[in-house]
């Protein structure tokens, strides 16, 4: 039975949705962005709406449909036919945006929702040479905020609200939820000697060459070793910078992230840039703190001083290494409180929250005036259910304290 619904929204049916993403969880390159796809998507099929995942392959099987659109580019080119097929009659198109957008308001009549992670502007010139660089950023910061210039933004972190709005989008277009964790299997050890973690996609702007460097310095205080989990183009060439007491531990399983999540001291996080940081959240309910940069997305992840620490410069990092690392105290208090904020991040908020801003925009598209929203509050800078003081409902509009007035 449908969970009721706000005043003036759609009536409570079975709805069909339809995400537009650029992967499906069967690729070995899915993150974050396509884990929340798939949370969402699994959360409305149980709540008796109908979902198709329109994605490029490989795609493996779901609770929801899923359709194969082309490979990692011909997507682009391909979505305005077999993407455009499959929403005909839908309720609501969501366009996932991960830096090149697929423009659906282009090519479908039907409602809209662009859902962004992060914005991918400042990473174009570093995974592309021009001229592919400045049309990615052309498409993403104009044509893309433009075209869905009527439509709903929906984002997962404050920091990608406030590049949003940055690109021209409207603050009162732009809303928030939180994403959820998964829940942790029971405790492993953790590691009597220091281990240090770096777990996720081995690409450029993750930065894992910097810790590496950072490392020959660190040890020298910390003793342990250095794990660096996770698969991807940059494996090789990092491996050739790795000096002693580094582990390469490739793709692990879930039962293996789970123990290294759980064995780690901390959670190393060098990143440019992140949308959110799932993987931060992940350690967090293990009760492991985190170490990073003070950059977008991370800034949400971590509460700086309570959960981890964020720093600016790579001496910066290395010196909160190194003094977290043999500050036992602080180190365990931080973890307490890491794992405390993590276990009130539940996808079913994500999922509710999403739900109410799919019925705001299909009553949008419909012209309705939906009367005031139990569901719209105003950001205040934390995605719900991580507020340190009273509980957050599930979608907020960033901006001011108030609640909407509708």
């Amino acid at each position: 039975m449908r969970a009721q619904r706000s005043e003036g929204a759609v009536p409570s049916r079975e709805r069909h949705v339809v995400f537009v993403a650029w992967r499906d969880l069967a690729n070995p390159n899915a993150g974050g962005s396509e884990i929340l796809v798939d949370r969402l998507a699994q959360g409305l099929t149980e709540r008796g709406d109908r979902v198709t995942l329109v994605a490029a392959g490989p795609v493996g099987e779901r609770p929801y449909r899923v359709v194969r659109n082309g490979g990692t580019y011909t997507q682009f080119l391909r979505a305005p036919v077999v993407a455009r097929r499959h929403a005909r009659g839908a309720d609501l198109v969501v366009e996932v945006c991960n830096g090149m957008p697929f423009l659906a308001p282009l090519w479908t009549d039907r409602p809209v929702v662009c859902l962004v992670n992060h914005v991918h502007v400042d990473l174009w010139r570093l995974r592309f040479r021009p001229p592919v660089s400045a049309l990615g950023r052309f498409t993403e910061a104009v044509v893309m905020p433009w075209v869905h210039r009527r439509n709903l933004f929906l984002t997962v972190s404050a920091s990608t609200s406030h590049a949003l709005t940055r690109l021209g989008v409207a603050p009162d277009r732009i809303r928030l939820i939180c994403n959820g964790v998964e829940p942790a299997p029971p405790p492993a050890p953790r590691s009597p000697e220091p281990l240090f973690l770096a777990l996720g996609r081995l690409a450029g702007y993750k930065r894992i060459d910097l810790l590496l460097r950072l490392w020959d310095r660190v040890r020298q205080v910390t003793g342990g070793q250095l794990v660096i989990a996770g698969d991807g183009p940059e494996r090789e060439r990092l491996r050739t910078l790795a000096g002693p007491g580094v582990t390469f531990a490739g793709r692990v399983s879930e039962e293996e992230k789970h123990r290294l999540l759980s064995a780690a001291w901390l959670l190393l996080h060098p990143a440019s840039i992140e949308g959110w940081g799932l993987v931060v959240a992940e350690a967090a309910l293990r009760g492991t703190p985190a170490v990073g940069f003070d950059v977008p997305g991370l800034r949400d992840s971590v509460a700086h001083g309570q959960t981890g620490l964020l720093v600016r410069t790579e001496a910066e990092f290395a010196s909160a290494w190194a003094a977290l690392a043999i500050n036992d105290r602080r180190r365990h208090a931080m973890g307490r409180a890491a794992r405390q904020r993590a276990m009130r991040l539940q996808w079913s908020a994500a999922v509710e929250g999403f739900d109410l801003v799919a019925d705001e925009a299909i009553a949008r598209a419909r012209g309705w005036t939906a009367g005031p929203r139990r569901a719209a509050r105003h950001a205040g800078g934390q995605p719900p259910g991580v507020a340190a003081e009273a509980p957050a409902l599930p979608a907020r509009r960033p901006g001011g304290a108030g609640p909407e007035a509708g």
